[in-house]
């Protein structure tokens, strides 16, 4: 068992002093006998706590602790604080409030920079405030210089969790060891999303890239295994930040959330993990050639250890105790594909060209539709099948497009953008002529 200790230095000054006088207070003494007894206490030296030197005290010490004792116990032997404890008594109003406006202006600032500034400016004498007296004077009116550091704002980090599984999943990536692959150097990006209430990861995968593309991929297998979440809590990366992950997650119903910049504490649920796994996992994994060989091992490391290990933030259980519960109110079922293929369209504007091309992500494509040529038309394809090839909406209809073949085209034959005019008599048609009619006042019949 671990050593019983004072919980603070004023325990400690009461125990000491109850060491000296508490074997009189249970004796039966006279008041002369008393008076003798703690005549010789008062010839004695004691070490009192955290002193290096041994000191006497007087008799009106000794009798006020002895009284003290025994009418309040050891609470009543604490020393008490002093009242203007913090408060630099030698400052005067004026300098006191100098030194929080200048913490509340300069809030990055160090009190052992304020005070060093002060005294070389000749307005405080050294004598007169320490550092610490200074901490404690900015600590007593909120200005501690540790909540300026999370944000620059005095507010409380409070430890918070989702109030059940699927509410809020944390998605981010982590750096990993870079892989030799065919005499080249390949980045190692593992990306993964976690379930704030559980701790379950329902989704990993190393990947060579992190881009909003990588982060899409997986988010779709996690939610296609496990339905989507009431909301999803990423960092201010330009993974993260892209359109087609904002308008996927507002078709699907998920708050997308970013967390504040330089907060690193707030997401520290998955800044764990990545702890855990480095720890547990990457840091043992010696020299790998294929992103094959890491996943795999990330995911025995999942499956066989980490969902399984009891978890300190649930109280002893394991990720998958508490995950497994809430399976039967998951809405994966209800998720149905026509819906994630609605909301993972893309759709982009572009102009076609002259020949009926046009251009997505550098591939070329064609249209049949040759009376479309040079008008800007509407063009969408799937994310969530990206080997289908693109379509074009127009007015209501949909058109397909299929890819440029050059040698097959120069054997095709050329359509009529439109239809030629039917034969017969030409029109008459002369707009200066029919100016002139109407200067001279002339007026045409107007043929049946």
């Amino acid at each position: 068992m671990d050593e019983l200790r004072p919980k603070d230095h004023a325990e400690a000054v009461a125990l000491f002093r109850s060491e000296i006088v508490g074997a009189l207070v249970r004796r039966d003494l006279l008041r002369g006998e008393l008076a003798e007894e703690l005549r010789k206490l008062s010839a004695q030296r004691f070490r009192p706590p955290d002193m290096q030197r041994t000191r006497t005290f007087s008799l009106p010490t000794l009798q006020r602790w002895f009284y003290q004792y025994r009418r309040g116990g050891l609470a009543a032997l604490r020393p008490s604080p002093r009242s203007d404890r913090g408060r630099g008594r030698c400052l005067d109003p004026e300098l006191r409030e100098l030194l929080l406006q200048i913490r509340r202006e300069h809030p990055s600032a160090s009190a052992a920079l304020i005070r060093r500034t002060l005294i070389q400016d000749g307005r405080l004498h050294p004598k007169d405030l320490s550092t610490s007296t200074l901490r404690r004077l900015f600590r007593e009116h909120g200005l501690d210089r540790v909540p300026a550091r999370e944000g620059k704002s005095p507010k409380t980090r409070l430890r918070w969790q989702a109030e059940r599984p699927g509410a809020l999943w944390h998605g981010d990536v982590c750096y990993g060891r870079s892989m030799l692959i065919d005499g080249q150097r390949r980045p190692v990006r593992i990306h993964a999303l976690l379930d704030d209430a559980s701790r379950y990861v329902p989704v990993i995968e190393a990947r060579h890239s992190e881009t909003e593309s990588d982060m899409l991929v997986l988010f779709i297998r996690a939610i296609r295994r496990e339905g989507p979440p009431d909301a999803l809590y990423l960092d201010n990366g330009s993974t993260y930040r892209g359109d087609v992950l904002r308008i996927a997650c507002e078709r699907l119903g998920i708050t997308l959330i970013h967390a504040r910049p330089s907060d690193a504490p707030a997401r520290g649920k998955m800044e764990r993990f990545w702890r855990t796994l480095r720890e547990q996992c990457l840091d043992h994994l010696g020299s790998l050639t294929s992103l094959h060989d890491l996943n795999v091992r990330l995911w025995a490391f999942l499956d066989q250890h980490y969902h399984r290990a009891p978890h300190a933030g649930l109280f002893g259980r394991s990720p998958a105790e508490v995950w497994d519960p809430s399976r039967a109110d998951r809405t994966a079922d209800a998720l149905t594909e026509d819906h994630l293929r609605d909301a993972l369209t893309i759709r982009l504007r572009r102009r076609v060209r002259g020949d009926s091309t046009l251009s997505i992500d550098g591939d070329s494509w064609e249209l049949d539709q040759g009376f479309l040529s040079g008008r800007v038309i509407q063009v969408a394809r799937s994310f969530l099948d990206p080997a289908d090839p693109p379509w074009v909406e127009h007015e209501g209809k949909r058109f397909p497009l299929h890819p440029v073949d050059p040698v097959l085209n120069s054997r095709r034959k050329r359509s009529l953008r439109r239809p030629k005019a039917a034969p017969g008599p030409a029109a008459h048609f002369d707009p200066a002529g029919a100016l002139l009619d109407r200067a001279l006042g002339r007026k045409q019949e107007v043929s049946p």
